[in-house]
């Protein structure tokens, strides 16, 4: 019996994976299920209690590194707007298919496991594959950032595919991330008296005014454009009639490959000056492969075969597991490559184009065809 990306994508999204708290092991164990039944070795990491990585292989030649996959079973939660399907019921209507993760990203995951699970009896005595499918990405890739710190259980590849949604583009790239908590600190006060205390809301205040105008002063990327800073949070005060004694403010701030994460820090700190203490909450470099890598040009040649048009050039406006594997799996080239619609990724009535994981299992397959001489 053929297995189908369609429906392996349905009984992943009944899986209730919302993070927090996540509770991924359920749904890692199903794909864990039809991974082994087709030959794979699987062995289940854990996050935390209810929360399992897996990774699963095949094959293996020792004479080129092996193929990865990756993409993550958990998903964000559902948001105060009323959903107007049940949001893991897996619906299909007017060829999409509803449901939280329909498009981040158990449609990914669905159709590499498929088309792995499809070549699998060929897989012997080939270069193989590793499918890293991880729990807790939503959160600042904390599973994946688990594994590398368990130093021996990723092992390098010499190629990934990172199925998170593009529909079916292949990307070749995302900037970093580097969120940062600004703090400031005053000496509180009874409202009417003022005077008689420092407002930490004031100092926050002239340190996100001076953000407005920060500049980055490196070059843009070609393809990824140039950094960005948004300020997303302020809190600050408890009443109105207390001089505020802390501050706070939350940075996002999207780096380019040219920019070292801790000098920007300094940079900002200097920049801001004492009235600011910077803190990073999420760390995350980026992730680039140049166009003219020769796996990449295969992997766009495959693509082109598909749409019957060559793919542009272009990247990822989000972040992946990529930032935590790439450089732990020996920095191989790695593609952003998945059935879903990233506009649809986070949203009410989250959706993923049916058709789409069906060619997303072709475009897997030929890469693995491609990669292991099939």
């Amino acid at each position: 019996m053929t297995l189908s990306a369609v429906e392996l994508t349905q009984e992943l999204i009944r899986f209730d994976t919302v993070n927090p708290p996540g509770n991924e092991t359920p749904c890692a164990e199903h794909l864990g299920r039809l991974l082994e039944a087709a030959g794979f070795e699987i062995a289940y990491h854990p996050l935390a209690e209810g929360r399992n990585n897996l990774i699963a292989r095949i094959g293996g030649n020792g004479a080129k590194l092996p193929l990865c996959f990756t993409g993550h079973t958990d998903t964000v939660p559902l948001g105060l707007q009323p959903w107007s399907v049940g949001p893991h019921a897996a619906d299909i209507a007017d060829g999409k298919l509803y449901g939280r993760g329909a498009s981040d990203m158990k449609s990914g995951v669905a159709a590499f496991v498929v088309a792995a699970i499809e070549l699998a009896d060929r897989l012997e005595g080939t270069p193989g594959l590793v499918l890293v499918i991880t729990a807790g990405e939503e959160v600042a890739c904390q599973g994946a950032f688990d594994l590398v710190r368990r130093g021996d259980v990723l092992g390098e590849a010499g190629a990934i595919v990172v199925a998170e949604p593009s529909s079916n583009k292949p990307w070749i790239g995302h900037k970093g991330a580097l969120w940062l908590k600004a703090v400031t600190a005053g000496v509180t006060a009874h409202g009417s008296m003022p005077e008689k205390g420092v407002n930490a809301v004031y100092k926050a205040a002239r340190g996100i005014a001076k953000l407005e105008d920060f500049d980055f002063n490196v070059a843009r990327h070609p393809v990824l454009g140039g950094p960005t800073l948004n300020v997303g949070t302020v809190q600050g005060g408890i009443n109105y009639n207390s001089v505020p004694d802390r501050a706070e403010f939350g940075l996002d701030i999207r780096t380019i490959p040219s920019q070292d994460h801790g000098r920007l820090k300094e940079e900002l700190e200097s920049y801001l000056g004492p009235e600011v203490e910077l803190e990073a909450i999420i760390d995350v470099d980026g992730v680039w492969t140049e166009p003219d890598d020769p796996w990449m040009t295969q992997v766009f040649a495959v693509m082109e075969r598909i749409h019957g048009a060559k793919p542009e050039i272009e990247s990822a406006t989000y972040f992946t597991d990529a930032s935590a594997l790439t450089p732990a799996m020996g920095k191989p080239p790695t593609v952003i490559l998945g059935p879903g619609e990233a506009a649809m990724a986070h949203q009410t009535d989250e959706y993923c184009v049916v058709a789409r994981i069906d060619e997303a299992v072709t475009a897997y397959r030929e890469i693995i065809e491609g990669w292991c001489g099939l």
